[in-house]
Protein backbone atom coordinates (compact mmCIF):
# COMPACT_ATOMS: atom_id res chain seq x y z
CA UNK A 1 0.00 0.00 0.00
CA UNK A 2 1.08 3.40 -0.73
CA UNK A 3 -0.61 6.33 1.12
CA UNK A 4 0.69 8.74 -1.27
CA UNK A 5 -1.02 7.13 -4.30
CA UNK A 6 -3.33 10.27 -6.01
CA UNK A 7 -6.91 9.20 -4.58
CA UNK A 8 -9.83 9.45 -8.08
CA UNK A 9 -12.64 10.26 -5.21
CA UNK A 10 -12.71 14.45 -4.38
CA UNK A 11 -13.97 15.53 -1.66
CA UNK A 12 -13.11 14.83 2.17
CA UNK A 13 -13.86 11.34 3.00
CA UNK A 14 -15.25 10.12 6.73
CA UNK A 15 -13.24 7.78 7.08
CA UNK A 16 -14.79 6.57 10.65
CA UNK A 17 -18.47 6.94 11.18
CA UNK A 18 -21.51 4.62 12.37
CA UNK A 19 -25.53 3.92 12.02
CA UNK A 20 -27.73 2.27 14.72
CA UNK A 21 -31.12 1.91 15.81
CA UNK A 22 -30.90 2.24 19.21
CA UNK A 23 -31.99 -0.57 21.24
CA UNK A 24 -31.13 -0.38 24.98
CA UNK A 25 -29.12 -4.07 25.43
CA UNK A 26 -27.38 -4.04 22.22
CA UNK A 27 -26.34 -0.74 22.88
CA UNK A 28 -25.42 -0.79 26.63
CA UNK A 29 -22.41 0.63 26.11
CA UNK A 30 -23.97 3.87 25.71
CA UNK A 31 -24.25 5.24 29.17
CA UNK A 32 -26.03 7.64 30.95
CA UNK A 33 -23.44 10.42 29.99
CA UNK A 34 -23.79 9.88 26.64
CA UNK A 35 -27.62 9.71 26.41
CA UNK A 36 -28.11 12.45 23.83
CA UNK A 37 -27.04 9.17 21.08
CA UNK A 38 -29.85 7.27 22.97
CA UNK A 39 -31.90 7.41 19.63
CA UNK A 40 -31.71 5.77 15.67
CA UNK A 41 -28.99 7.38 13.67
CA UNK A 42 -29.08 6.69 10.05
CA UNK A 43 -28.45 7.75 6.65
CA UNK A 44 -30.71 10.15 6.29
CA UNK A 45 -29.46 12.31 9.75
CA UNK A 46 -26.29 12.36 8.79
CA UNK A 47 -26.20 13.06 4.90
CA UNK A 48 -27.48 16.79 5.34
CA UNK A 49 -24.22 17.06 7.68
CA UNK A 50 -21.81 15.67 5.14
CA UNK A 51 -23.10 18.21 2.56
CA UNK A 52 -23.24 20.95 5.39
CA UNK A 53 -19.28 20.39 5.93
CA UNK A 54 -18.54 19.10 2.02
CA UNK A 55 -17.81 15.83 2.90
CA UNK A 56 -18.35 13.61 -0.22
CA UNK A 57 -19.17 10.14 1.83
CA UNK A 58 -18.17 8.18 4.43
CA UNK A 59 -16.81 4.41 5.96
CA UNK A 60 -19.57 3.15 7.93
CA UNK A 61 -18.18 0.93 10.94
CA UNK A 62 -19.76 -1.81 12.95
CA UNK A 63 -20.73 -0.79 16.67
CA UNK A 64 -21.91 -4.15 17.33
CA UNK A 65 -20.64 -7.53 17.07
CA UNK A 66 -22.96 -9.58 14.57
CA UNK A 67 -23.01 -10.67 11.60
CA UNK A 68 -26.74 -8.99 11.37
CA UNK A 69 -24.86 -5.78 11.83
CA UNK A 70 -22.67 -6.44 8.91
CA UNK A 71 -25.52 -7.26 6.61
CA UNK A 72 -27.54 -4.07 8.06
CA UNK A 73 -24.88 -1.73 7.39
CA UNK A 74 -24.20 -3.29 3.82
CA UNK A 75 -28.07 -2.62 3.16
CA UNK A 76 -27.55 0.87 3.67
CA UNK A 77 -24.55 1.28 1.94
CA UNK A 78 -26.36 -0.58 -0.87
CA UNK A 79 -29.38 1.94 -0.84
CA UNK A 80 -27.23 5.25 -0.02
CA UNK A 81 -24.45 6.02 -2.55
CA UNK A 82 -22.46 8.45 -0.15
CA UNK A 83 -21.67 5.33 2.11
CA UNK A 84 -18.67 5.00 0.31
CA UNK A 85 -17.24 1.89 2.31
CA UNK A 86 -18.46 -0.79 5.29
CA UNK A 87 -15.93 -2.11 7.79
CA UNK A 88 -18.31 -5.05 9.27
CA UNK A 89 -17.66 -7.79 11.86
CA UNK A 90 -17.16 -11.47 11.75
CA UNK A 91 -15.87 -13.88 14.29
CA UNK A 92 -12.53 -14.33 13.33
CA UNK A 93 -11.91 -17.06 15.10
CA UNK A 94 -14.70 -19.06 13.26
CA UNK A 95 -13.89 -22.65 12.12
CA UNK A 96 -15.27 -21.41 8.68
CA UNK A 97 -14.46 -17.82 8.54
CA UNK A 98 -13.13 -18.88 5.32
CA UNK A 99 -16.35 -19.50 3.14
CA UNK A 100 -17.83 -16.72 5.33
CA UNK A 101 -15.45 -14.53 3.66
CA UNK A 102 -16.11 -16.15 0.45
CA UNK A 103 -19.61 -15.14 0.93
CA UNK A 104 -18.76 -11.62 1.58
CA UNK A 105 -17.14 -10.48 -1.55
CA UNK A 106 -20.34 -10.40 -3.44
CA UNK A 107 -20.56 -7.43 -1.68
CA UNK A 108 -18.44 -4.72 -3.23
CA UNK A 109 -18.62 -2.11 -0.64
CA UNK A 110 -17.37 -4.39 2.36
CA UNK A 111 -13.99 -3.62 2.98
CA UNK A 112 -12.99 -4.87 6.21
CA UNK A 113 -13.93 -5.93 9.63
CA UNK A 114 -13.49 -5.37 12.87
CA UNK A 115 -13.67 -6.56 16.79
CA UNK A 116 -14.18 -4.31 19.51
CA UNK A 117 -10.75 -5.60 21.21
CA UNK A 118 -11.50 -2.26 23.81
CA UNK A 119 -13.44 -4.47 25.75
CA UNK A 120 -11.30 -7.50 25.79
CA UNK A 121 -8.38 -8.20 27.55
CA UNK A 122 -5.00 -7.09 25.65
CA UNK A 123 -4.39 -11.05 24.99
CA UNK A 124 -7.59 -11.92 23.48
CA UNK A 125 -6.00 -10.35 20.16
CA UNK A 126 -2.79 -12.75 20.81
CA UNK A 127 -5.07 -15.94 20.71
CA UNK A 128 -3.54 -18.01 18.23
CA UNK A 129 -7.70 -18.65 15.99
CA UNK A 130 -7.70 -14.44 16.31
CA UNK A 131 -4.32 -14.03 14.61
CA UNK A 132 -5.47 -16.83 11.90
CA UNK A 133 -8.34 -15.33 11.41
CA UNK A 134 -7.22 -12.03 10.63
CA UNK A 135 -4.09 -13.94 8.64
CA UNK A 136 -7.15 -14.61 6.02
CA UNK A 137 -8.21 -11.09 5.55
CA UNK A 138 -4.85 -10.32 3.24
CA UNK A 139 -6.88 -12.90 0.75
CA UNK A 140 -9.35 -10.99 0.26
CA UNK A 141 -7.78 -8.14 0.12
CA UNK A 142 -10.05 -6.91 3.75
CA UNK A 143 -8.85 -4.36 5.91
CA UNK A 144 -8.98 -4.86 9.92
CA UNK A 145 -9.96 -2.07 12.12
CA UNK A 146 -7.89 -1.93 15.52
CA UNK A 147 -10.04 -0.56 18.38
CA UNK A 148 -7.42 -0.21 21.01
CA UNK A 149 -6.71 1.82 24.70
CA UNK A 150 -3.66 2.76 25.42
CA UNK A 151 -2.97 -0.83 27.28
CA UNK A 152 -3.51 -3.26 24.54
CA UNK A 153 -0.78 -1.30 22.22
CA UNK A 154 1.87 -3.33 23.55
CA UNK A 155 -0.43 -6.45 22.19
CA UNK A 156 -1.26 -4.75 19.11
CA UNK A 157 2.46 -4.37 18.50
CA UNK A 158 2.83 -8.01 18.71
CA UNK A 159 -0.06 -8.65 16.59
CA UNK A 160 1.13 -6.51 13.41
CA UNK A 161 4.40 -7.73 13.70
CA UNK A 162 2.99 -11.69 12.91
CA UNK A 163 1.16 -10.10 9.83
CA UNK A 164 3.25 -7.78 8.14
CA UNK A 165 1.12 -7.97 4.75
CA UNK A 166 -2.14 -7.68 6.48
CA UNK A 167 -3.03 -3.62 6.33
CA UNK A 168 -4.46 -1.86 9.71
CA UNK A 169 -5.87 1.15 10.94
CA UNK A 170 -5.50 1.95 14.52
CA UNK A 171 -8.89 4.02 15.24
CA UNK A 172 -9.46 7.06 17.46
CA UNK A 173 -5.68 7.49 17.65
CA UNK A 174 -5.85 4.05 20.31
CA UNK A 175 -7.51 6.87 23.03
CA UNK A 176 -5.10 8.58 24.14
CA UNK A 177 -5.87 10.40 27.99
CA UNK A 178 -6.62 13.41 26.29
CA UNK A 179 -8.78 14.30 29.52
CA UNK A 180 -6.03 13.94 31.56
CA UNK A 181 -3.37 15.61 29.56
CA UNK A 182 -1.11 12.43 29.71
CA UNK A 183 1.37 11.24 26.97
CA UNK A 184 3.50 9.13 28.47
CA UNK A 185 3.04 5.25 27.69
CA UNK A 186 0.61 5.99 24.56
CA UNK A 187 3.39 8.47 23.15
CA UNK A 188 6.12 5.68 23.35
CA UNK A 189 4.04 2.71 21.98
CA UNK A 190 2.16 4.44 19.43
CA UNK A 191 5.37 5.58 18.08
CA UNK A 192 6.69 1.89 18.18
CA UNK A 193 3.57 0.55 16.44
CA UNK A 194 4.08 3.83 13.30
CA UNK A 195 7.43 1.64 12.65
CA UNK A 196 5.17 -0.73 10.45
CA UNK A 197 4.08 0.44 7.55
CA UNK A 198 1.46 -1.77 7.16
CA UNK A 199 -0.45 0.33 10.47
CA UNK A 200 -2.46 3.61 9.46
CA UNK A 201 -3.87 5.56 12.08
CA UNK A 202 -7.44 7.33 12.37
CA UNK A 203 -7.57 10.73 13.32
CA UNK A 204 -10.93 10.28 15.07
CA UNK A 205 -12.81 9.78 18.68
CA UNK A 206 -10.67 12.65 20.28
CA UNK A 207 -13.35 14.58 21.32
CA UNK A 208 -14.88 11.96 23.53
CA UNK A 209 -11.32 11.26 25.29
CA UNK A 210 -10.38 14.97 26.16
CA UNK A 211 -13.23 16.46 29.03
CA UNK A 212 -16.67 16.18 27.09
CA UNK A 213 -18.51 19.48 28.69
CA UNK A 214 -14.91 21.87 28.48
CA UNK A 215 -12.15 20.60 25.75
CA UNK A 216 -10.63 23.37 24.10
CA UNK A 217 -9.09 22.56 20.62
CA UNK A 218 -5.28 23.09 22.06
CA UNK A 219 -5.89 19.70 24.58
CA UNK A 220 -6.18 18.06 20.88
CA UNK A 221 -2.36 19.34 19.96
CA UNK A 222 0.16 17.28 21.88
CA UNK A 223 -1.75 13.99 20.39
CA UNK A 224 -1.74 15.25 17.00
CA UNK A 225 1.46 15.95 16.88
CA UNK A 226 2.48 12.41 17.91
CA UNK A 227 0.39 10.96 15.36
CA UNK A 228 1.69 13.77 12.34
CA UNK A 229 5.29 12.86 13.38
CA UNK A 230 5.06 9.16 13.81
CA UNK A 231 2.63 8.24 10.90
CA UNK A 232 3.64 11.20 8.91
CA UNK A 233 0.62 12.32 6.58
CA UNK A 234 0.89 9.45 4.47
CA UNK A 235 -0.67 7.13 6.74
CA UNK A 236 -3.37 9.20 8.66
CA UNK A 237 -7.18 9.81 7.66
CA UNK A 238 -10.12 11.79 9.23
CA UNK A 239 -12.99 10.22 11.15
CA UNK A 240 -15.39 12.38 12.16
CA UNK A 241 -16.76 9.33 14.44
CA UNK A 242 -20.26 10.13 14.61
CA UNK A 243 -22.92 10.18 16.29
CA UNK A 244 -20.87 9.23 19.04
CA UNK A 245 -18.71 12.46 18.83
CA UNK A 246 -21.90 14.53 19.54
CA UNK A 247 -21.72 13.77 23.19
CA UNK A 248 -19.00 16.27 22.89
CA UNK A 249 -18.88 18.48 20.13
CA UNK A 250 -20.94 19.08 16.91
CA UNK A 251 -19.94 17.15 13.44
CA UNK A 252 -18.63 20.29 12.31
CA UNK A 253 -16.84 21.23 15.34
CA UNK A 254 -15.19 17.86 15.11
CA UNK A 255 -14.05 18.27 12.13
CA UNK A 256 -13.10 21.82 12.41
CA UNK A 257 -10.34 20.98 15.05
CA UNK A 258 -8.90 18.57 12.53
CA UNK A 259 -9.28 21.02 9.65
CA UNK A 260 -7.34 23.81 12.09
CA UNK A 261 -4.37 21.38 13.28
CA UNK A 262 -4.15 20.69 9.66
CA UNK A 263 -4.34 24.08 8.15
CA UNK A 264 -0.41 24.79 8.13
CA UNK A 265 0.39 21.33 5.86
CA UNK A 266 0.67 21.74 2.62
CA UNK A 267 -2.87 21.37 0.13
CA UNK A 268 -0.88 17.79 -1.11
CA UNK A 269 -0.79 16.78 2.37
CA UNK A 270 -4.24 17.29 3.76
CA UNK A 271 -5.77 16.11 0.27
CA UNK A 272 -3.82 12.94 1.52
CA UNK A 273 -5.55 12.88 5.49
CA UNK A 274 -9.18 13.89 3.81
CA UNK A 275 -9.52 12.09 0.85
CA UNK A 276 -6.56 9.77 -0.67
CA UNK A 277 -5.01 7.82 2.23
CA UNK A 278 -9.30 6.43 3.10
CA UNK A 279 -9.22 5.85 -0.67
CA UNK A 280 -6.28 3.80 -0.75
CA UNK A 281 -6.85 2.09 2.71
CA UNK A 282 -10.17 1.35 2.35
CA UNK A 283 -9.96 0.85 -1.66
CA UNK A 284 -12.89 3.10 -2.57
CA UNK A 285 -12.26 3.41 -5.88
Amino acid sequence: MKGSETSAVSGIIDAHQHFWQYNATQHSWINDDMAIIRKDFMPADLQPLLEANQVAGCVAVQADQSADETDFLLNLAANNSFIYGVVGWVDLRADNLQQQLEHYTQFRKLKGFRHILQGEEPAFMLQPAFVKGIGLLKRFNYTYDILIYPQHLSAAIELVQQLPEQAFVIDHLAKPYISKGILGEWKTQINAIAQYPNVYCKVSGMVTEADMRHWKPSDFTPYLDEVSQAFGTDRLMFGSDWPVCLVAASYHDTLQIVKDYFSTFSMAEQEKLFTANATTFYHLI
